[in-house]
This record gives C-alpha cells, structure tokens and sequence, in this order.
C-alpha cells in the first residue's frame, strides 16, 4: 500500500497582513494553484501567494485535526 503525505500549509500575502491555511496532498500544485489565482476566493481576493510555513503529516485526519486547531489561533 502506497504511503501518503498530507500537508497543512500557511500562507500569507505579500504584506503579510492576510494570511490562510489549507491542507493538501500535493503542496507544489497547491502554492502554484495560489500562485497563479487558479480559483476564484479568498486566495485570489487577497492575493495571498507567498507559502512562509507547511508540516507533513501521513494520515488526514491528522492533518485536518491541526488545521482546525491553526485556524482557531488569535493573532497578536
């Protein structure tokens, strides 16, 4: 059975004042996607394109756990 890699990466404008967080499989493809606003949204909106953080995780669930738990952090 083929192992997976999951990330949960963070990015930021090139400002840094707006930042987001995902989870993906494939990290390259995902910044790229950002990078050239692929998708219309909050990425593309913001213009936030700039990967300043990621971790790796093999299992999903994991992954989607620390997301949620980034996503909750207050900034100072």
């Amino acid at each position: 059975m083929k192992q997976h890699n999951y990330y949960v990466y963070l990015l930021t404008s090139t400002d840094n004042s707006t930042f987001y967080v995902g989870v993906t499989n494939d990290l390259i493809r995902r910044v790229l996607e950002h990078k050239i606003h692929k998708n219309d949204g909050f990425t593309s909106k913001y213009n936030i394109t700039k990967l300043v953080y990621f971790e790796t995780y093999s299992n999903i669930f994991e992954a989607i756990k620390r997301e949620k738990q980034i996503k909750h952090y207050k900034r100072l």
